[in-house]
């Protein structure tokens, strides 16, 4: 994969961690996209990034698509987001960390964004912009509502997908000791909370890059009763049950293609 690179000769600028469990049906995808990011990237002579799939104790092969095409894999077993996102940061090597989901496509000029913000020490982290793009109009209407929301509440997006494309600097990253893993859902948007308030404290500045759009899928609000969604992406749920794993195992019970 261009720009990636299993050896440990140059410490990479860049790391990418993709959490994924059962991914095969998408992970194809996002990775084509972050190839050609990385392409990008180099062609601007831009630092060397690694991309790494944090394989969550997956059955259907994502380990092995994802070696497949040039990615270095590492296990977790545990069932926990936050953990697996964690279990990535440690593995990785680069001075800026960045998360994808394995299910989010990324334009080609992401990367070569992030590391431009990233070269302002003032900058601790951030995120793209995202917008989903679901079949039905009436999701269409709901999530494009909570993106305004979200964008004059100074957020990426609301409490959906947080977590679709963030970034941080390691020290920085390792001084918010990572993701909060006594949370099993929304800890994406706890982190970049915790982000900007210690952004704040310490007189730096959190980057959301306007000019970049990411694409989480949308499956499952093409797929999923709208009651369903509203429930589970209601903020008022989310805060509440957080952190009881048994309120969200509808969400993750079956894999949705």
């Amino acid at each position: 994969m261009s720009a990636t690179t299993g050896t440990r000769a140059v410490r990479p600028g860049l790391s990418v961690v993709i959490p994924a469990y059962n991914e095969t049906a998408c992970l194809g995808a996002t990775l084509e996209h972050l190839r050609a990011a990385c392409a990008r990237l180099a062609g601007r002579g831009g630092p060397q990034a690694e991309i790494i799939v944090v394989d969550n104790g997956s059955t259907d092969g994502t380990a092995t698509l994802a070696a497949q095409l040039g990615a270095r894999v590492v296990s977790e077993a545990v069932r926990n987001i936050a953990r697996v996102r964690n279990t990535g940061a440690r593995a990785s090597r680069g001075e800026t960390i960045v998360f994808v989901d394995a299910d989010t496509l990324i334009p080609p000029e992401t990367l070569s964004r992030i590391e431009e913000e990233m070269r302002d020490p003032g900058c601790a982290g951030g995120a793209p912009d995202l917008r989903y793009r679901p079949r039905r109009r009436v999701m269409r209407w709901y999530l494009e509502g909570w993106r305004w929301f979200a964008t004059l509440g100074g957020m990426v997006t609301g409490a959906m997908a947080m977590g679709a494309t963030q970034f941080c600097r390691r020290d920085i990253f390792d001084e918010l000791a990572g993701y909060d893993e006594t949370i099993f859902m929304g800890e994406d948007l706890d982190f970049f909370w915790r982000l900007q308030k210690l952004a704040r404290r310490r007189g730096l500045r959190v980057a959301i890059i306007r000019d970049v759009t990411v694409c989480p899928s949308s499956r499952r609000f093409d797929q999923w009763p709208l009651w369903r969604i509203l429930v589970w992406t209601n903020p008022f749920f989310l805060l509440a049950l957080r952190r009881r794993r048994m309120a969200w195992t509808g969400w993750l019970a079956k894999p949705v293609r």
